[in-house]
């Protein structure tokens, strides 16, 4: 069971950000109305996908919707994520790590097998944009972060912000 009311937006050091998430055992009325409270948050710091340990919650769940509106929120739970074809660098940030942006390598196609809210699972081959918003919302719910993945450079190009973050949100 969830406690939404305990939800909010988790920032960059939190320790449920670094572990990895336990699988969604049962679909029932929390989890529906955790993917409810994702997509509030993922609208009003206007992202493109959200995943559950970035509400706080330890799940093996995300959501994206490249329009970055609730008509195309598409729910993914307990997924796998299989990697295809050529690595691409591109810009990217994080709603948990606000003010840090690096160029990430990631796949420019993958292969997405999950379960919808209605228990179906599904699987999706999604390329460009969309495939990487899911290889990092992948990487969120095994416990991988942005700054996990910056180059030593973008690290110390960003130091500043990171170590702000790191004093603002100290556990």
């Amino acid at each position: 069971m969830v406690d939404i009311s305990k939800c909010e937006m988790t920032r960059y050091p939190a320790p449920v950000l670094r572990q990895q998430a336990k699988p969604v055992v049962e679909i029932d009325d929390s989890i529906r109305k955790l993917v409810e409270k994702m997509t509030d948050l993922m609208i009003e710091f206007k992202g493109v996908g959200f995943a559950a340990p970035q509400a706080g919650v330890g799940l093996r769940m995300f959501i994206v919707s490249l329009s970055g509106t609730r008509d195309h929120v598409r729910v993914y739970l307990n997924p796998t994520v299989t990697l295809e074809g050529e690595l691409e660098e591109a810009e990217e940030g994080c709603l948990s790590v606000p003010g840090v942006w690096a160029k990430i390598r990631r796949y420019k196609k993958v292969i997405v097998t999950a379960t919808d809210l209605d228990g179906r699972q599904f699987t999706e081959e999604v390329e460009g944009m969309h495939a990487r918003c899911v290889q990092h919302e992948y990487d969120h719910i095994e416990g991988t972060l942005i700054v996990n993945r910056m180059s030593q450079t973008a690290k110390i190009a960003n130091r500043r912000q990171l170590k702000k973050l790191v004093e603002a949100n100290e556990v």
